[in-house]
């Protein structure tokens, strides 16, 4: 029989790895998205484990994996929580983007070659809780410094009061409450950290939240009730519940919220294999994904012109870190100002969300060129130049000047001569610094063409 505590437990599996998918979908890229999700997707993985020890013919094998998946939600959410600190810390992002990673692998491949797990009598676990308290502690210090407005911040602050209450009474051996009680209690923990994450998110960048979260949430549900009730209607009906059985639906559960999750990256790549033939099909079919997927996000309900010129220069920078992402693009509010749907129906194009997208991306295009100095060449180091070389060669030439991994062999001259200038002479920071004050310029530019 299923009982009630094992129930909650399916169901919390459930809602934890559909909401740690739904934040890595959104926008995987950025670290405080990544983090929280990475954190959620941990947590399953750790409940599903305690789930299934009990049923196990070995359980000691699962328990040596369970305990490197105590520490590392602990772990994503100091990454998460370097998301919030003012953008004077750039280092401490890039410190945990590439440090944290690593060390969650190396806690997995502990995990893998020693035979036993660690436990509370030995010094390994005292060590790993004491680093893990103290990373805690001092990012809870960190945020007190945050620009974040004051509810999602007394949210974060009380659900990371929380959190580290429940971490230190499932790590330490103090018997209070049961540990069954205290991982489903972190799970709601994890929870607040990544609806003030990703609602963050949504606002830093002008979109809407509700919309895409209910869409996301009601698809995977759905698809989780129509293929896992199977499962679970055969555990009810059975004689009783059994390690296969129990495997078996919390795959599906996690296959069924992937599929729903990353519908979008696993079409596209369907797409390569199947119409590998077929270029334009291809394109067409990814451009109405694109649409589909811009539609929920796009916030409908914010009066572009009664923003103030702050948090129109904000939008306008969110727009441009788009340039060479159109579904990101489509979702930005800046695509419904009516310059976009004068510039339309001037020439014609359809009135949907590419166009728009389209439309703005050659707005800020337009932008961009208005900062090149006049009748002096294609490149320049002076400072008249330097607004204009931050925002055209990285978004418009695509120059990813700090990245190892990125291919500048074909770049032409006046490119090329920006990408050893941005490596020798501008350091990361002040190219950063050059791209705010250049997206000012071109906010206050398109303010103009809008109100003249």
């Amino acid at each position: 029989m299923l009982t009630a505590l094992l129930v909650i437990q399916i169901l919390v599996f459930g809602f934890a790895i559909w909401f740690g998918f739904f934040l890595l979908a959104r926008d995987i890229h950025k670290s405080g998205l990544r983090f929280a999700g990475l954190g959620l997707v941990a947590y399953a993985l750790g409940l599903a484990l305690d789930m299934l020890t009990p049923y196990a013919a070995q359980p000691e094998i699962w328990m040596r994996w369970r305990w490197p998946l105590l520490f590392v939600p602990a772990l994503c959410w100091f990454g998460a929580t370097l998301y919030l600190l003012p953008e004077t810390n750039p280092q401490l992002g890039r410190l945990a983007n590439l440090g944290l990673i690593p060390t969650i692998l190396f806690l997995c491949g502990v995990a893998f070659i020693t035979d036993l797990p660690i436990n509370v009598n030995q010094p390994e676990y005292w060590i790993l809780a004491l680093g893990v308290g103290l990373l805690l502690a001092w990012a809870l210090w960190q945020t007190r410094r945050s620009a974040i407005p004051r509810k999602p911040f007394v949210w974060f602050m009380v659900g990371t009061l929380f959190f580290g209450l429940g971490m230190g009474l499932l790590l330490l051996p103090i018997g209070l409450f049961p540990a069954e009680i205290m991982l489903l209690a972190i799970g709601a923990d994890l929870v607040v950290l990544g609806l003030v994450i990703v609602a963050l998110d949504a606002f830093d960048e002008g979109e809407a939240l509700l919309p895409d979260f209910i869409r996301s949430f009601g698809f995977s549900f759905f698809a989780v009730l129509l293929f896992g009730g199977q499962v679970a209607l055969v555990m009810v009906l059975s004689e009783g519940i059994t390690f296969p059985l129990l495997t078996l639906l919390l795959i599906i559960i996690t296959s069924a919220v992937a599929t729903q999750t990353f519908s979008d990256p696993i079409q596209a790549l369907l797409d390569r294999v199947i119409f590998a033939r077929f270029a334009r099909l291809r394109q067409a079919r990814a451009e109405l994904r694109a649409a589909g997927s811009a539609l929920p996000r796009v916030n409908e309900s914010l009066d572009l012109e009664m923003l103030d010129e702050a948090e129109f220069a904000r939008l306008t920078r969110r727009a441009l870190s788009h340039f060479g992402d159109l579904q990101r693009l489509a979702s930005s509010p800046l695509t419904r100002l009516a310059i976009i749907e004068a510039r339309l129906a001037e020439r014609g194009g359809n009135d949907n969300t590419l166009e728009r997208a389209a439309e703005l991306k050659a707005l800020l295009t337009e932008g961009i060129a208005r900062l090149k100095p006049r009748d002096k060449g294609t490149f320049g180091t002076s400072d008249e130049w330097r607004y204009y070389n931050a925002l055209y060669f990285p978004y418009v030439v695509g120059l990813k000047p700090y990245s190892l991994n990125s291919d500048h062999e074909l770049l032409d001259t006046a490119s090329q001569a920006a990408l050893e200038w941005f490596r020798a002479n501008v350091p990361e920071r002040t190219l950063h610094n050059w791209q705010n004050a250049g997206a000012k310029l071109i906010a206050k530019d398109l303010r103009e063409q809008i109100w003249q």
